[in-house]
């Protein structure tokens, strides 16, 4: 038997235990309460999810109008279906995939998505339900619990115009996502032209919604009074330098034909028209069909999803001739008096140059009139073997830095995103190709008539006939005029980039480009009453008809417009792209075009 001492020790002892027992106990269940309500969230978004539903609210992206001020990108509602993975329980599948005209593998593999992403939070289901599908759904929905539908808008364009300006919205994909901390997985972000260019703009700021949701997960209210709640900001609205009218007419004419236009305001840079050809109706890339769509249009063997404007490289032909003389009179390979005569032909060395008749002999102003290959060769020449220059790489390196001064061989890094630089033959490729003592002169003459190793974009001789127009200087071609209201102009191109010719130089070749048009080779195309300044060019290609090419601006004086046009196997540049350029001056400095027959020619030509 235990004694008195034993019993009472050996009862301190249990009760020592069972305290010991019950504090551990308590400590348990403090440690896991607080694992569960402080780290792990998973129960409290459960719960919360059944009651609460947080809904995104997208912000319209910003409008984009022309350069008066009419519409061109708005927007349009359309509605994402969303679901919560952990609030789907029996449903009527059958019904389901009827309801969204999808099938059951299509229904399983996005559950399963679903799933992966998170049973708790929200996640993308089905994109892009148009307004009329959702007034259908609408009234079935609340069968449906852990689904529901997240409003969005998505692009719409007034006229199917300008799609490699505007660009397209597509969804951000997972690079996107990872490095930049505004997207989500479903959100938009554009993906190529303006809309890429300007999507910090365009986008605005997102905002989001608390909602109660009842048994039948229907929405009940607003929780506590909208108290979390946060509104979201619209993107700013874009005020285009385009024309609306100006570029609906050239896409007119330039239908069943291949190639571009490019029209520029002198004084600004601002484009007027950027058009590519072929093109497309910028609908195509909207929703669903987007992906679709753009497969079939990458698979046309047209091609047109190129933009031809900013991308496409062409021997410029004899419209470089006029580059190529202003660099002659800056450095004094030629002077404004001089004169030579064409006998049909440059020959040197066994290369011969053939010239087309006109009037003999010829000086700067009617080399250029008449467009004199023989004139060209003999200044380029001249040029290039001035006895200040101590190489031939030191001459044919200050003849290119003209050039580049000029904007060729190289991309303007503008509001136009995908531009191309060009090309433009350099010192240091030839001596790769002949070595440093292999080649002169001669050998590049090629160069003198826009041929040869040298590669200009529509742009490149867009942005050239309005550094003429200004005798000197041009602005960085852009196509946003202004941000968020018309008269806060675009701050980043309005400083103005001078070249490296004399101002003196650019008014002898306005008046040969005057003369080109009054009665030269681009007088087939001159407007009554209004005085425009051109150059033909005819570009050979080794792959089949030769480009017809044209550089214009108008008026002379005060010039408002200037303009390249590019038609791809169309041969003359007088015959084609001429009377483009003559018709685009014409309706955007008149509104009508007075020349019915002239017009209809052009609308009629198939290249």
């Amino acid at each position: 038997m235990l004694n008195s001492n034993q019993s009472s020790e050996h009862a301190s002892r249990r009760r020592v235990f069972i305290i010991i027992f019950i504090i551990l106990t308590g400590i348990i269940f403090l440690a896991r309460l607080f694992y569960i309500q402080v780290i792990d969230h998973r129960y409290k978004v459960y719960a919360s999810s059944n009651v609460q539903r947080t809904i995104t609210e997208y912000p319209a992206r910003g409008l984009i109008y022309d350069r008066n001020g009419e519409l061109l990108v708005y927007n349009e509602p359309y509605y994402d279906l969303m679901v919560i993975p952990a609030q789907v329980g029996e449903i009527d599948t059958t019904e389901f995939i009827s309801l969204f005209d999808i099938t059951r593998e299509q229904f399983d593999n996005r559950m399963q998505s679903a799933r992966h992403f998170s049973r708790f939070t929200p996640s993308l289901f089905q994109r892009q339900i148009s307004k009329d599908s959702y007034a259908a759904i609408q009234e079935k929905l609340f069968r449906f619990p852990g689904f529901f539908v997240q409003p969005r808008t998505l692009r719409k364009y007034v006229h199917p115009i300008a799609a490699h300006t505007f660009g397209y919205v597509g969804e951000a994909g997972p690079s996107v996502i990872e490095n930049e901390p505004y997207y989500r997985q479903g959100d938009y972000i554009g993906i190529s032209g303006i809309e890429k260019h300007y999507e910090e703009e365009l986008r605005g700021h997102k905002g989001s919604r608390i909602v109660m949701v009842d048994a039948l997960n229907r929405a009940i209210g607003s929780f506590q009074d909208g108290r979390y709640d946060t509104m979201a900001v619209a993107g700013t609205d874009l005020y285009s330098s385009l024309d609306m009218d100006l570029q609906i007419y050239g896409e007119k004419l330039m239908q069943n034909k291949r190639g571009s236009i490019v029209a520029v305001e002198p004084s600004t840079g601002q484009i007027l028209a950027l058009v590519t050809s072929p093109g497309y109706d910028p609908d195509l890339l909207v929703g669903r069909v987007r992906s679709r769509n753009y497969r079939m249009l990458q698979a046309d063997t047209l091609n047109p999803l190129f933009n031809r404007a900013l991308m496409a490289n062409y021997p410029p032909g004899s419209v470089f001739k006029t580059a190529n003389f202003l660099i002659g009179l800056q450095e004094g390979g030629i002077n404004a008096n001089s004169t030579y005569s064409c006998p049909g032909h440059y020959r040197s060395g066994g290369i011969t140059i053939r010239c087309r008749p006109h009037p003999q002999p010829v000086n700067p102003i009617t080399a250029i009139q008449h467009s004199c290959n023989t004139f060209s060769a003999i200044q380029f020449r001249n040029t290039l073997e001035l006895p200040k220059f101590e190489s031939m790489q030191e001459a044919l390196t200050n003849w290119r830095n003209h050039l580049m001064s000029m904007g060729f061989a190289r991309a303007f890094n503008s509001d136009l995103p995908h531009e191309l630089p060009g090309l433009l033959g350099s010192a240091d490729y030839y001596d790769q190709v002949y070595g440093t003592r292999g080649w002169r002169a001669l050998t590049v003459i090629s160069l003198s008539i826009g041929q040869g190793e040298i590669g200009t974009t529509p742009i490149q001789l867009a942005n050239f006939a309005a550094i003429v127009a200004n005798r000197g200087f041009y602005h960085t071609p852009h196509v946003v005029k202004a941000i968020g209201a018309p008269d806060n102009l675009n701050p980043d191109y309005i400083e103005p980039n001078y070249t490296t010719i004399d101002s003196m130089h650019y008014e002898i070749m306005a008046e040969a480009m005057f003369e080109t048009v009054e009665a030269g080779t681009g007088r087939f195309s001159r407007i009554p009453d209004i005085p425009m300044a051109g150059k033909t060019g005819t570009v050979q290609n080794p792959h089949g008809e030769n480009h017809s090419a044209f550089i214009a601006f108008a008026p002379v004086e005060e010039p408002q417009i200037a303009i390249s046009v590019i038609v791809e196997n169309a041969g003359s540049g007088a015959a084609w792209a001429a009377p483009i350029s003559s018709l685009m001056v014409e309706k955007y400095l008149t509104g009508e075009i007075k020349r019915g027959w002239f017009e209809q020619r052009i609308l009629d030509a198939k290249f």
